[in-house]
Protein backbone atom coordinates (compact mmCIF):
# COMPACT_ATOMS: atom_id res chain seq x y z
CA UNK A 1 0.00 0.00 0.00
CA UNK A 2 1.21 3.50 -0.73
CA UNK A 3 1.49 5.47 2.48
CA UNK A 4 3.28 8.67 1.52
CA UNK A 5 0.16 10.83 1.39
CA UNK A 6 -2.77 9.99 3.61
CA UNK A 7 -6.32 11.23 3.93
CA UNK A 8 -6.31 13.73 6.78
CA UNK A 9 -9.95 14.67 6.89
CA UNK A 10 -13.34 13.72 5.43
CA UNK A 11 -16.27 16.15 5.35
CA UNK A 12 -19.82 16.02 4.08
CA UNK A 13 -22.45 18.62 3.26
CA UNK A 14 -26.05 18.46 2.10
CA UNK A 15 -27.69 20.88 -0.37
CA UNK A 16 -31.43 20.71 -1.02
CA UNK A 17 -32.60 22.74 -4.00
CA UNK A 18 -36.31 23.31 -4.74
CA UNK A 19 -37.31 22.43 -8.29
CA UNK A 20 -38.28 25.18 -10.71
CA UNK A 21 -41.83 23.81 -10.86
CA UNK A 22 -43.88 20.68 -10.09
CA UNK A 23 -42.02 17.63 -11.41
CA UNK A 24 -42.94 14.00 -11.96
CA UNK A 25 -42.22 11.02 -14.16
CA UNK A 26 -44.28 7.89 -14.68
CA UNK A 27 -44.01 6.60 -11.11
CA UNK A 28 -42.80 9.41 -8.83
CA UNK A 29 -43.31 13.12 -8.09
CA UNK A 30 -40.90 15.49 -6.32
CA UNK A 31 -40.45 19.16 -5.46
CA UNK A 32 -36.74 19.34 -4.57
CA UNK A 33 -33.41 17.71 -5.38
CA UNK A 34 -30.80 16.90 -2.74
CA UNK A 35 -27.06 16.77 -3.44
CA UNK A 36 -24.75 15.21 -0.84
CA UNK A 37 -21.19 16.49 -1.16
CA UNK A 38 -18.11 14.59 0.10
CA UNK A 39 -14.79 16.34 0.63
CA UNK A 40 -11.47 14.56 1.15
CA UNK A 41 -8.51 16.59 2.41
CA UNK A 42 -4.89 15.57 2.03
CA UNK A 43 -2.45 18.32 2.94
CA UNK A 44 -3.13 21.30 0.71
CA UNK A 45 -5.08 19.14 -1.75
CA UNK A 46 -8.86 18.81 -1.61
CA UNK A 47 -10.91 16.26 -3.52
CA UNK A 48 -14.66 16.59 -4.08
CA UNK A 49 -17.32 14.03 -4.91
CA UNK A 50 -21.09 14.02 -4.73
CA UNK A 51 -24.22 11.96 -5.09
CA UNK A 52 -27.90 12.73 -5.52
CA UNK A 53 -29.32 11.05 -2.45
CA UNK A 54 -31.27 11.73 0.75
CA UNK A 55 -29.44 13.62 3.47
CA UNK A 56 -29.03 10.31 5.29
CA UNK A 57 -26.16 9.53 2.90
CA UNK A 58 -24.13 12.23 4.67
CA UNK A 59 -24.75 10.44 7.96
CA UNK A 60 -23.34 7.26 6.40
CA UNK A 61 -20.25 9.17 5.28
CA UNK A 62 -19.74 10.59 8.78
CA UNK A 63 -20.50 7.50 10.84
CA UNK A 64 -19.37 4.58 8.68
CA UNK A 65 -16.97 5.74 5.98
CA UNK A 66 -14.91 8.65 7.29
CA UNK A 67 -13.18 6.56 9.92
CA UNK A 68 -12.26 3.95 7.32
CA UNK A 69 -10.76 6.46 4.90
CA UNK A 70 -9.06 8.86 7.33
CA UNK A 71 -5.40 7.98 7.79
CA UNK A 72 -5.26 5.69 4.76
CA UNK A 73 -3.14 6.19 1.65
CA UNK A 74 -5.04 8.47 -0.69
CA UNK A 75 -3.54 6.91 -3.83
CA UNK A 76 -5.02 3.49 -3.14
CA UNK A 77 -8.56 4.27 -4.24
CA UNK A 78 -9.65 0.71 -5.18
CA UNK A 79 -8.44 -0.52 -1.78
CA UNK A 80 -10.38 2.23 0.00
CA UNK A 81 -13.46 1.51 -2.11
CA UNK A 82 -13.41 -2.11 -1.01
CA UNK A 83 -12.83 -1.08 2.61
CA UNK A 84 -15.83 1.26 2.50
CA UNK A 85 -18.04 -1.40 0.96
CA UNK A 86 -17.11 -3.81 3.75
CA UNK A 87 -17.73 -1.15 6.38
CA UNK A 88 -21.38 -0.79 5.37
CA UNK A 89 -22.10 -4.53 5.35
CA UNK A 90 -24.54 -4.47 8.26
CA UNK A 91 -26.14 -1.24 7.07
CA UNK A 92 -26.85 -2.82 3.68
CA UNK A 93 -24.82 -1.78 0.66
CA UNK A 94 -27.54 -1.30 -2.00
CA UNK A 95 -29.21 2.09 -1.76
CA UNK A 96 -28.12 4.98 0.43
CA UNK A 97 -24.92 3.32 1.61
CA UNK A 98 -23.76 2.73 -1.97
CA UNK A 99 -24.51 6.36 -2.79
CA UNK A 100 -22.38 7.49 0.14
CA UNK A 101 -19.55 5.19 -0.97
CA UNK A 102 -19.86 6.64 -4.47
CA UNK A 103 -19.48 10.23 -3.28
CA UNK A 104 -16.36 9.46 -1.26
CA UNK A 105 -14.87 7.33 -4.04
CA UNK A 106 -15.24 10.18 -6.54
CA UNK A 107 -13.65 12.57 -4.04
CA UNK A 108 -10.71 10.17 -3.59
CA UNK A 109 -10.13 9.96 -7.35
CA UNK A 110 -10.24 13.74 -7.50
CA UNK A 111 -7.66 14.07 -4.71
CA UNK A 112 -5.42 11.43 -6.28
CA UNK A 113 -5.41 13.12 -9.67
CA UNK A 114 -4.61 16.50 -8.13
CA UNK A 115 -1.80 15.07 -6.01
CA UNK A 116 -0.24 13.54 -9.12
CA UNK A 117 -0.77 16.70 -11.15
CA UNK A 118 -2.87 14.97 -13.81
CA UNK A 119 -6.37 15.26 -15.21
CA UNK A 120 -8.26 12.09 -14.29
CA UNK A 121 -8.76 11.25 -17.95
CA UNK A 122 -4.96 11.05 -18.31
CA UNK A 123 -4.51 9.24 -15.03
CA UNK A 124 -6.83 6.46 -16.22
CA UNK A 125 -6.19 6.87 -19.94
CA UNK A 126 -8.44 8.46 -22.57
CA UNK A 127 -10.46 6.39 -25.01
CA UNK A 128 -12.14 9.36 -26.73
CA UNK A 129 -12.04 13.14 -27.06
CA UNK A 130 -15.69 14.14 -27.01
CA UNK A 131 -18.44 12.69 -24.83
CA UNK A 132 -21.92 12.60 -26.44
CA UNK A 133 -24.81 13.76 -24.27
CA UNK A 134 -28.59 13.66 -24.60
CA UNK A 135 -31.01 16.20 -23.21
CA UNK A 136 -33.21 14.57 -20.58
CA UNK A 137 -36.37 16.00 -19.05
CA UNK A 138 -39.77 16.24 -20.73
CA UNK A 139 -41.43 15.59 -17.40
CA UNK A 140 -45.03 14.37 -17.24
CA UNK A 141 -46.03 17.54 -15.37
CA UNK A 142 -45.06 19.73 -18.33
CA UNK A 143 -47.72 21.21 -20.56
CA UNK A 144 -47.17 21.41 -24.31
CA UNK A 145 -45.54 24.82 -24.12
CA UNK A 146 -43.05 23.77 -21.43
CA UNK A 147 -42.12 20.60 -23.27
CA UNK A 148 -41.67 22.43 -26.58
CA UNK A 149 -39.50 25.11 -25.02
CA UNK A 150 -37.22 22.61 -23.30
CA UNK A 151 -36.77 20.39 -26.35
CA UNK A 152 -36.10 23.33 -28.65
CA UNK A 153 -33.59 24.65 -26.17
CA UNK A 154 -31.58 21.44 -26.35
CA UNK A 155 -31.80 20.85 -30.07
CA UNK A 156 -31.73 24.39 -31.47
CA UNK A 157 -29.86 26.41 -28.85
CA UNK A 158 -27.45 23.88 -27.33
CA UNK A 159 -26.97 21.71 -30.41
CA UNK A 160 -27.81 18.41 -28.69
CA UNK A 161 -29.04 16.02 -31.41
CA UNK A 162 -30.78 13.57 -29.05
CA UNK A 163 -33.45 14.20 -26.39
CA UNK A 164 -35.59 12.21 -23.97
CA UNK A 165 -39.03 12.73 -22.43
CA UNK A 166 -40.86 10.91 -19.64
CA UNK A 167 -43.86 8.72 -20.35
CA UNK A 168 -45.79 6.06 -18.43
CA UNK A 169 -47.68 8.82 -16.61
CA UNK A 170 -49.55 7.75 -13.47
CA UNK A 171 -48.23 4.21 -13.69
CA UNK A 172 -49.36 3.86 -17.29
CA UNK A 173 -52.91 5.08 -16.73
CA UNK A 174 -52.62 7.97 -19.22
CA UNK A 175 -51.38 6.09 -22.24
CA UNK A 176 -53.16 8.29 -24.77
CA UNK A 177 -51.54 11.40 -23.35
CA UNK A 178 -48.17 9.60 -23.45
CA UNK A 179 -48.63 8.91 -27.15
CA UNK A 180 -49.75 12.44 -27.89
CA UNK A 181 -46.75 13.91 -26.06
CA UNK A 182 -44.36 11.66 -27.99
CA UNK A 183 -45.91 12.73 -31.29
CA UNK A 184 -45.64 16.38 -30.29
CA UNK A 185 -42.02 15.91 -29.23
CA UNK A 186 -41.20 14.47 -32.65
CA UNK A 187 -42.88 17.41 -34.35
CA UNK A 188 -40.90 19.82 -32.15
CA UNK A 189 -37.41 18.39 -32.74
CA UNK A 190 -37.89 17.39 -36.38
CA UNK A 191 -36.83 14.23 -38.14
CA UNK A 192 -33.06 14.52 -37.75
CA UNK A 193 -32.78 14.49 -33.93
CA UNK A 194 -33.00 11.23 -32.00
CA UNK A 195 -36.03 10.85 -29.73
CA UNK A 196 -35.84 8.78 -26.53
CA UNK A 197 -38.49 7.93 -23.91
CA UNK A 198 -38.36 6.75 -20.30
CA UNK A 199 -41.32 5.08 -18.60
CA UNK A 200 -39.59 4.59 -15.23
CA UNK A 201 -41.16 1.15 -14.95
CA UNK A 202 -44.68 2.52 -15.28
CA UNK A 203 -46.14 0.03 -17.77
CA UNK A 204 -47.21 -3.56 -17.62
CA UNK A 205 -45.57 -6.00 -20.03
CA UNK A 206 -48.30 -6.18 -22.69
CA UNK A 207 -49.02 -2.48 -22.43
CA UNK A 208 -45.32 -1.80 -23.03
CA UNK A 209 -45.45 -3.86 -26.24
CA UNK A 210 -48.44 -1.85 -27.50
CA UNK A 211 -46.80 1.46 -26.62
CA UNK A 212 -43.52 0.39 -28.24
CA UNK A 213 -45.29 -0.13 -31.56
CA UNK A 214 -46.57 3.45 -31.45
CA UNK A 215 -43.12 4.68 -30.44
CA UNK A 216 -41.56 2.99 -33.44
CA UNK A 217 -43.97 4.87 -35.70
CA UNK A 218 -42.57 8.13 -34.29
CA UNK A 219 -38.99 7.03 -34.83
CA UNK A 220 -38.23 6.55 -31.12
CA UNK A 221 -34.93 4.65 -30.83
CA UNK A 222 -34.57 4.35 -27.03
CA UNK A 223 -37.16 2.90 -24.64
CA UNK A 224 -35.93 3.15 -21.07
CA UNK A 225 -37.33 0.91 -18.35
CA UNK A 226 -40.69 0.14 -19.95
CA UNK A 227 -41.37 -2.15 -16.99
CA UNK A 228 -39.65 -2.35 -13.63
CA UNK A 229 -35.98 -3.30 -13.87
CA UNK A 230 -36.60 -5.70 -10.99
CA UNK A 231 -38.11 -8.09 -13.55
CA UNK A 232 -35.17 -9.03 -15.75
CA UNK A 233 -36.99 -11.86 -17.51
CA UNK A 234 -39.78 -9.51 -18.55
CA UNK A 235 -37.28 -6.96 -19.81
CA UNK A 236 -35.55 -9.65 -21.87
CA UNK A 237 -38.86 -10.79 -23.36
CA UNK A 238 -39.77 -7.20 -24.24
CA UNK A 239 -36.36 -6.58 -25.77
CA UNK A 240 -36.99 -9.41 -28.22
CA UNK A 241 -40.36 -7.97 -29.28
CA UNK A 242 -39.85 -4.22 -29.62
CA UNK A 243 -38.03 -2.06 -32.16
CA UNK A 244 -36.42 0.66 -29.98
CA UNK A 245 -33.32 -0.19 -27.99
CA UNK A 246 -34.27 -1.22 -24.48
CA UNK A 247 -32.26 0.46 -21.71
CA UNK A 248 -32.14 -0.04 -17.94
CA UNK A 249 -29.71 -0.24 -15.04
CA UNK A 250 -29.88 3.13 -13.30
CA UNK A 251 -30.82 1.46 -10.00
CA UNK A 252 -27.74 -0.74 -9.94
CA UNK A 253 -25.74 -0.39 -6.72
CA UNK A 254 -23.43 -3.41 -6.98
CA UNK A 255 -21.43 -5.11 -9.72
CA UNK A 256 -23.35 -8.41 -9.41
CA UNK A 257 -26.60 -6.54 -10.17
CA UNK A 258 -25.25 -5.51 -13.56
CA UNK A 259 -23.86 -8.99 -14.18
CA UNK A 260 -27.32 -10.48 -13.65
CA UNK A 261 -28.93 -7.92 -15.95
CA UNK A 262 -26.45 -8.70 -18.72
CA UNK A 263 -26.71 -12.45 -18.23
CA UNK A 264 -30.49 -12.20 -18.60
CA UNK A 265 -30.14 -10.44 -21.96
CA UNK A 266 -32.35 -7.68 -20.57
CA UNK A 267 -30.90 -4.61 -22.29
CA UNK A 268 -29.52 -3.29 -25.56
CA UNK A 269 -27.68 -0.54 -23.71
CA UNK A 270 -26.90 -0.70 -20.00
CA UNK A 271 -27.17 2.39 -17.81
CA UNK A 272 -24.99 2.91 -14.76
CA UNK A 273 -24.92 5.90 -12.43
CA UNK A 274 -21.46 6.77 -11.12
CA UNK A 275 -23.04 8.41 -8.05
CA UNK A 276 -24.95 5.23 -7.15
CA UNK A 277 -23.01 2.18 -8.26
CA UNK A 278 -19.93 2.70 -6.08
CA UNK A 279 -18.21 5.64 -7.70
CA UNK A 280 -15.68 5.81 -10.50
CA UNK A 281 -13.97 2.63 -9.29
CA UNK A 282 -17.04 0.47 -9.83
CA UNK A 283 -18.40 2.39 -12.82
CA UNK A 284 -15.26 1.53 -14.80
CA UNK A 285 -15.70 -2.13 -13.87
CA UNK A 286 -19.31 -2.03 -15.01
CA UNK A 287 -18.22 -0.55 -18.34
CA UNK A 288 -15.72 -3.37 -18.83
CA UNK A 289 -18.37 -5.96 -17.96
CA UNK A 290 -20.73 -4.41 -20.49
CA UNK A 291 -18.04 -4.37 -23.16
CA UNK A 292 -17.40 -8.07 -22.57
CA UNK A 293 -21.04 -8.64 -23.60
CA UNK A 294 -20.61 -6.60 -26.77
CA UNK A 295 -22.86 -3.77 -25.58
CA UNK A 296 -22.64 -0.04 -24.89
CA UNK A 297 -22.87 1.72 -21.55
CA UNK A 298 -24.71 4.98 -20.94
CA UNK A 299 -23.93 7.21 -17.97
CA UNK A 300 -27.09 7.90 -16.00
CA UNK A 301 -27.75 11.49 -14.93
CA UNK A 302 -24.67 12.95 -13.21
CA UNK A 303 -22.44 14.01 -16.13
CA UNK A 304 -18.96 12.82 -15.08
CA UNK A 305 -17.20 13.39 -18.38
CA UNK A 306 -13.67 12.46 -17.28
CA UNK A 307 -14.66 8.91 -16.37
CA UNK A 308 -16.87 8.59 -19.44
CA UNK A 309 -14.00 9.64 -21.70
CA UNK A 310 -11.95 6.65 -20.56
CA UNK A 311 -14.24 3.86 -21.81
CA UNK A 312 -14.42 2.82 -25.47
CA UNK A 313 -17.98 1.48 -25.34
CA UNK A 314 -19.65 4.65 -24.08
CA UNK A 315 -22.83 5.55 -25.95
CA UNK A 316 -23.58 8.83 -24.16
CA UNK A 317 -24.18 10.66 -20.89
CA UNK A 318 -27.56 11.84 -19.67
CA UNK A 319 -27.89 15.64 -19.51
CA UNK A 320 -30.74 15.62 -16.96
CA UNK A 321 -32.56 18.90 -16.45
CA UNK A 322 -32.71 18.75 -12.64
CA UNK A 323 -29.08 17.82 -12.11
CA UNK A 324 -27.69 20.23 -14.67
CA UNK A 325 -29.69 23.00 -12.99
CA UNK A 326 -28.46 22.06 -9.50
CA UNK A 327 -24.84 21.89 -10.62
CA UNK A 328 -25.07 25.27 -12.31
CA UNK A 329 -26.45 26.71 -9.07
CA UNK A 330 -23.85 25.19 -6.77
CA UNK A 331 -20.71 25.01 -8.91
CA UNK A 332 -18.83 27.34 -11.21
CA UNK A 333 -17.55 26.48 -14.68
CA UNK A 334 -19.93 23.60 -15.35
CA UNK A 335 -19.99 21.84 -18.70
CA UNK A 336 -22.06 23.33 -21.46
CA UNK A 337 -22.54 21.60 -24.83
CA UNK A 338 -22.52 24.99 -26.52
CA UNK A 339 -18.95 25.51 -25.34
CA UNK A 340 -19.73 28.84 -23.68
CA UNK A 341 -18.04 27.69 -20.50
CA UNK A 342 -14.62 26.04 -20.18
CA UNK A 343 -15.18 22.67 -21.91
CA UNK A 344 -11.89 21.66 -23.44
CA UNK A 345 -10.78 18.24 -24.53
CA UNK A 346 -9.52 16.04 -21.70
CA UNK A 347 -5.90 16.82 -20.94
CA UNK A 348 -5.55 19.89 -23.18
CA UNK A 349 -4.67 21.91 -20.09
CA UNK A 350 -1.86 20.99 -17.72
CA UNK A 351 -4.08 21.68 -14.72
CA UNK A 352 -4.57 18.56 -12.59
CA UNK A 353 -7.70 17.10 -11.08
CA UNK A 354 -11.02 15.54 -11.79
CA UNK A 355 -13.83 17.45 -10.17
CA UNK A 356 -15.52 20.67 -9.02
CA UNK A 357 -13.70 23.17 -6.85
CA UNK A 358 -15.05 24.69 -3.66
CA UNK A 359 -14.78 28.48 -3.60
CA UNK A 360 -15.10 29.80 -0.04
CA UNK A 361 -16.16 33.23 -1.23
CA UNK A 362 -18.96 31.94 -3.43
CA UNK A 363 -22.37 32.42 -1.78
CA UNK A 364 -25.03 29.74 -1.87
CA UNK A 365 -27.96 30.70 -4.12
CA UNK A 366 -31.23 31.87 -2.69
CA UNK A 367 -33.58 29.00 -1.89
CA UNK A 368 -30.85 26.38 -1.35
CA UNK A 369 -30.94 24.78 2.07
CA UNK A 370 -27.71 23.45 3.57
CA UNK A 371 -27.47 20.80 6.23
CA UNK A 372 -24.42 20.03 8.31
CA UNK A 373 -23.16 18.32 11.42
CA UNK A 374 -19.92 19.79 12.74
CA UNK A 375 -18.28 18.32 15.87
CA UNK A 376 -18.66 20.92 18.65
CA UNK A 377 -14.98 20.88 19.46
CA UNK A 378 -14.11 21.84 15.90
CA UNK A 379 -16.50 24.78 15.56
CA UNK A 380 -16.31 24.57 11.76
CA UNK A 381 -16.85 27.99 10.21
CA UNK A 382 -19.56 28.58 7.65
CA UNK A 383 -18.37 30.15 4.44
CA UNK A 384 -15.43 31.82 6.18
CA UNK A 385 -17.82 33.70 8.44
CA UNK A 386 -16.21 32.51 11.65
CA UNK A 387 -19.45 31.54 13.41
CA UNK A 388 -19.38 28.25 15.24
CA UNK A 389 -21.76 25.40 14.63
CA UNK A 390 -25.10 25.85 16.26
CA UNK A 391 -26.06 23.07 18.63
CA UNK A 392 -29.04 22.44 20.86
CA UNK A 393 -32.61 22.11 19.70
CA UNK A 394 -33.58 22.06 16.06
CA UNK A 395 -34.46 25.38 14.48
CA UNK A 396 -36.40 26.51 11.48
CA UNK A 397 -35.23 26.98 7.94
CA UNK A 398 -37.03 27.88 4.76
CA UNK A 399 -36.87 26.39 1.32
CA UNK A 400 -37.05 28.55 -1.80
CA UNK A 401 -40.84 28.36 -1.93
CA UNK A 402 -41.03 29.93 1.52
CA UNK A 403 -42.40 26.83 3.24
CA UNK A 404 -40.84 26.49 6.69
CA UNK A 405 -39.42 23.10 7.61
CA UNK A 406 -37.65 21.74 10.65
CA UNK A 407 -34.24 20.18 10.72
CA UNK A 408 -31.50 19.77 13.28
CA UNK A 409 -28.52 22.05 12.66
CA UNK A 410 -29.91 23.46 9.45
CA UNK A 411 -29.57 27.10 8.53
CA UNK A 412 -31.27 29.07 5.75
CA UNK A 413 -29.09 30.55 3.02
CA UNK A 414 -30.05 33.92 1.65
CA UNK A 415 -26.98 34.98 -0.34
CA UNK A 416 -27.47 36.00 -3.97
CA UNK A 417 -26.69 33.58 -6.79
CA UNK A 418 -23.15 33.88 -8.23
CA UNK A 419 -22.78 35.11 -11.80
CA UNK A 420 -22.97 32.54 -14.33
CA UNK A 421 -13.76 25.90 -27.42
CA UNK A 422 -16.74 24.65 -28.47
CA UNK A 423 -17.11 20.82 -28.57
CA UNK A 424 -18.80 18.87 -31.33
CA UNK A 425 -22.59 19.37 -31.46
CA UNK A 426 -24.28 17.41 -28.71
CA UNK A 427 -21.00 16.58 -26.96
CA UNK A 428 -19.11 17.89 -23.98
CA UNK A 429 -15.39 17.80 -23.47
CA UNK A 430 -14.32 16.92 -19.97
CA UNK A 431 -12.57 19.85 -18.37
CA UNK A 432 -9.05 18.90 -17.35
CA UNK A 433 -9.54 20.37 -13.90
CA UNK A 434 -12.75 18.54 -13.15
CA UNK A 435 -15.13 15.81 -14.21
CA UNK A 436 -17.70 18.44 -14.99
CA UNK A 437 -15.40 21.37 -15.38
CA UNK A 438 -13.39 23.63 -13.11
CA UNK A 439 -16.31 24.05 -10.76
CA UNK A 440 -16.28 25.99 -7.55
CA UNK A 441 -18.63 24.64 -4.94
CA UNK A 442 -20.83 27.12 -3.16
CA UNK A 443 -19.76 27.84 0.38
CA UNK A 444 -21.79 26.23 3.10
CA UNK A 445 -21.64 24.59 6.49
CA UNK A 446 -19.87 21.22 6.32
CA UNK A 447 -19.87 17.93 8.16
CA UNK A 448 -16.34 16.97 9.05
CA UNK A 449 -14.37 13.98 10.27
CA UNK A 450 -10.67 13.47 10.65
CA UNK A 451 -7.63 15.29 11.87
Amino acid sequence: MSGERVVERVESAVYTVPTDGPEADGTLAWDSTTLVLATVRCGDVTGLGYTYAPAAAAQVIDDLLAGVVTGAGVLDVPYLNESMRRAVRNAGLPGIAAQAVSAVDIALWDAKARLLGLPLVHLIGAARDDVPVYGSGGLTTYDDRQQDRQLRGWVEEEGIPRVKIKIGESWGQREQRDRRRVARARATIGETADLYVDANGGYGAKQAVRVAAALADEGVTWFEEPVSSDHLGTLAALRARITPDLAAGEYGYTLPYFARMLAAGAVDCLQADVTRCGGITVWLRVAALVQAHGLDISGHCAPHAHAAATVPNLRHLEWFHDHVRVERLLFGGVLDPRGRRPCRRPGRSARPGTHPRRRASTPVPIGVTTAHRVPPERGEAAGGGGRRARGGPSHRVRHGDGAAVRGRRRRPVTSPRPPARRPAPGCVRSEPTGLGGDRACAAGRRRSHGT
